[in-house]
């Protein structure tokens, strides 16, 4: 598994044995190419020096880019849409935009229109719930005033 490891992240047996070396590593360049190639044996100490020194040598590696998601495009003008039966493309953007995309665009505009007239509604229903909160008050006020005076 170390050497699978070891390929995957294109790191030489020569890198492998330096850093094992410099974090203590007590066999020769010769006998790691040898245990990695399966011809020698190590003792377990050993084995989890190479194992510990692979794994900041992959650590030190850049990260593999990742797929992104719809929500990381937005504001790039990127748009994937499949392309026949084999793959994927990149739609045009800007002013040769699809009608589909107008589409959509229009769409997330009159969403956002939405959004805005509701939250709106909110806060209208929070003003005259706090006026007639406050009519109460001054009713309910003007009534004892009425029970107090003689």
């Amino acid at each position: 598994m170390l050497r699978e490891a070891l390929k995957r992240a294109d790191i030489t047996p020569g890198d492998l044995w330096l850093n094992y070396f410099s974090i203590g590593g007590a066999v020769g360049e010769y006998e790691v190419q040898a245990y990695l190639q399966g011809l020698l044996s190590l003792p377990p100490l050993q084995r989890d020096l190479l194992a510990c020194a692979a794994n900041e040598l992959i650590d030190d590696l850049p990260p593999l880019p990742r797929a992104p998601y719809m929500e990381d495009l937005r504001g790039h003008n990127v748009n994937m849409q499949p392309e026949g039966q084999h793959g994927w493309h990149d739609q045009p953007t800007g002013d040769q935009q699809t009608s589909d995309q107008r589409a959509d665009s229009e769409q997330e505009g009159s969403e956002q229109e939405n959004l805005a007239e509701q939250q709106e509604s909110l806060q209208d229903d929070g003003q005259s719930e706090s006026r007639q909160g406050n009519f109460r008050l001054e009713s309910d006020s003007q009534e004892g005033k009425d029970l107090d005076s003689p």
